[in-house]
């Protein structure tokens, strides 16, 4: 499909992975899963399927200086710069109409530039199947990722089970409603039901199809559709800053997708996690006999279930269970991984203190 476009929102903070990740560096800038950055790695699994000349990129300024450094392959106006950091729908409206000035009739495919796909070739047909769906059936398209446990950490889509249409071989489901993160109980019920699955923050829209949406969903937004093709057009990122200075910091999820009327959900089996913690590295990185997963040199004596991402110094440990242990130069967590979520309070008592040398 030569219509078919990527954008990478590359703009996160990636706060759950302090203190290897931080302000000048989060975790899509850094070699988390293998010897490469987790931006390589997505925009790796794109390219036998979208050129570089069609993949975009969206992130602050700085971050975006590193994508240069990075991937310095991809033309420099792909590489879209967001004038701040208001969540992730003024930075897809701003990528969309980028785009659409390229291509009247583009397939946008909006992916998070920081999710692990184990299966990129499974992947990329997926791809191209809801790719096709959107064509075809004017719906904005997702990705649910059938859950494994009752997890309480991911928004859930609900769907029809009885598939609309069939698709380059792949069944597409109505989605009837997205479901916020659940209680533990809701969570449940949702896996006993069935047709509960894992919302990925992954999407695709053709242009036209987004801005009619869009403008039944959130006219406020949408009626700043027109001053940024404008500005875009113009070159004149003054006039982008004083827009997106009114836009409301929200979310493609929140301003979009859950009060689109037309929207279709195909089943993401391919082998994806969003890597949202340091305890989901467990299930990554390879382990020993005893379930420890290590990089860095380090001893572990009767211990069972830990992580240790120890680069700079010998680490042992003894007798530990199920701990996450991260050193760098300037600063050590030591967590239960089951309360690895809480590295935000760390992140959140550390910026109330002004030490942002740690942040």
């Amino acid at each position: 499909m030569d219509d078919l476009y990527a954008v990478i929102m590359a703009g996160g903070q990636g706060t759950r992975f302090w203190p290897f990740s931080r302000q000048a560096k989060p975790k899509q800038f850094l070699p988390v899963i293998s010897e490469k950055t987790m931006l390589e790695e997505t925009i790796e699994r794109l390219l036998p399927l979208i050129p570089a000349s069609r993949i975009f990129t969206i992130a602050n300024r700085d971050q975006t200086a590193q994508i240069k450094e990075i991937c310095p392959f991809l033309p420099e106006e792909n590489r879209l710069i967001e004038p701040q950091g208001k969540n992730t729908a003024p930075s897809l409206l701003l990528a969309t109409a980028a785009i659409y000035l390229r291509s009247s009739q583009a397939i946008i495919a909006a992916l998070p530039a920081d999710h692990l796909i184990s299966d990129p070739h499974r992947f990329r047909h997926k791809l191209t199947a809801a790719a096709w769906a959107a064509r075809q059936t004017n719906s904005l398209v997702t990705f649910g990722i059938p859950p494994s446990f009752p997890a309480t950490g991911y928004g859930y889509i609900q769907f029809k089970q009885s598939a609309q249409q069939h698709i380059e071989g792949e069944p597409f489901y109505p989605v009837e409603m997205f479901k916020e993160k659940p209680d533990l109980a809701t969570a449940i019920n949702f896996l006993q039901a069935g047709n509960y699955f894992w919302n990925s923050g992954m999407f695709l829209w053709q242009v036209d199809v987004f801005t009619h949406e869009l403008a039944q969903a959130a006219p406020e937004m949408y009626a700043s559709w027109p001053q940024i093709i404008s500005a875009l057009e113009n070159n004149d990122a003054r006039r982008i800053a004083e827009i997106f200075e009114k836009l409301p910091a929200i979310s493609i999820d929140y301003a979009l997708m859950e009060k689109a009327r037309q929207v279709l959900m195909t089943t993401g089996d391919f082998g994806w996690s969003d890597v949202g913690s340091w305890s989901s590295l467990l299930a990554v990185w390879p382990p020993d006999a005893q379930g420890n997963s290590v990089r860095g040199e380090s001893l572990l004596l009767e211990s069972t279930g830990c992580l240790v991402l120890s680069p700079h110094k010998f680490t042992a440990l003894i007798g530990a269970k199920d701990l996450v242990v991260i050193d760098t130069p300037d600063a050590l967590l030591i967590c239960r991984k089951d309360l690895d979520q809480k590295v935000r309070d760390v992140v959140k008592y550390l910026h109330d203190r002004g030490q942002k040398e740690l942040l």
